[in-house]
């Protein structure tokens, strides 16, 4: 099943209702403002989702473009009827807005959905392409020295809201060859009103990375690294480290 098919999305903002979205866009905020060599007005955010990033980047003078390639999504982010945003549905590896950017971003691990080389390259390249000379391109992903000591494990989570409950089961497959783990999802969704239950199932492949790795690959399409430092914290990746967020910059 293809990730996040339209079911899926329509619990999206449930199953991460827990997420900090003001701490996080607070946080690539800091880091424009570091290195950003002049002000940064325009920001595409490429796997936008529901356009939650968008909403509090907004609010901080931002004017955003997000695209997902989820129609769901993209439906979710255009009722919050954000101001300074532009929503569009698209595929990371080969859309195009025929404009560049002052920064982009690629939050919530979208580079790690890039499994295969030739969309991790392909992404890259799209990316250097919508970014305006001396641009930054802020992403995060998962990292490999975590993935590989401590280990996907199978997780529960349970949310509910007035009208379901919602139980997701995550049980990874770790394929070191591939530099990827299958993230099996199940999930079972309770309508409390009728006590109806729906089953979903989907698997979301996860790349990690090591930092020469995302050196490399910077480098191959005109970018340096600037700044690569565990996710929030900004301390020194180690192998308890599951995220890590980078900077680069277009040369």
């Amino acid at each position: 099943m293809s990730v996040f098919c339209e079911t899926y999305a329509k619990y999206y903002n449930l199953l991460y209702k827990d997420k900090n979205y003001q701490e996080e866009v607070n946080y690539i905020h800091s880091l424009i403002q570091r290195f950003a060599s002049t002000q940064i007005k325009t920001v595409l955010d490429i796997g936008c989702g529901t356009g939650m990033h968008a909403a509090f980047m907004s609010q901080l003078g931002y004017h955003v473009t997000g695209v997902d390639l989820s129609c769901e999504m993209i439906k979710k982010a255009l009722s919050q009827n954000i101001p300074n945003t532009v929503f569009c549905e698209g595929n990371a590896v080969d859309f195009n807005l025929s404009k560049q950017f002052d920064a982009v971003t690629a939050l919530f691990h979208v580079l790690s959905y890039q499994t295969t080389n030739d969309h991790l390259q392909k992404v890259i390249t799209n990316v250097v392409n919508h970014l305006s000379a001396e641009g930054l391109f802020l992403f995060d992903f998962w990292y490999a020295p975590a993935v590989l000591t401590e280990r996907p494990s199978v997780r529960v989570k349970r949310l509910e809201d007035k009208d379901i409950k919602v139980t997701r089961i995550a049980e990874p497959v770790l394929k070191i060859n591939e530099n990827k783990v299958d993230v099996n999802y199940e999930l079972l969704i309770e309508n409390k009103h009728n006590q109806q239950l729906t089953a979903i199932t989907e698997c979301h492949p996860m790349r990690y990375f090591s930092l020469p790795e995302i050196e490399i690959l910077l480098a191959g399409v005109g970018m340096k690294l600037l700044y690569a430092q565990e996710w929030l914290t900004g301390r020194e990746p180690s192998d308890k480290t599951w995220g890590v967020c980078c900077v680069g910059k277009k040369k």
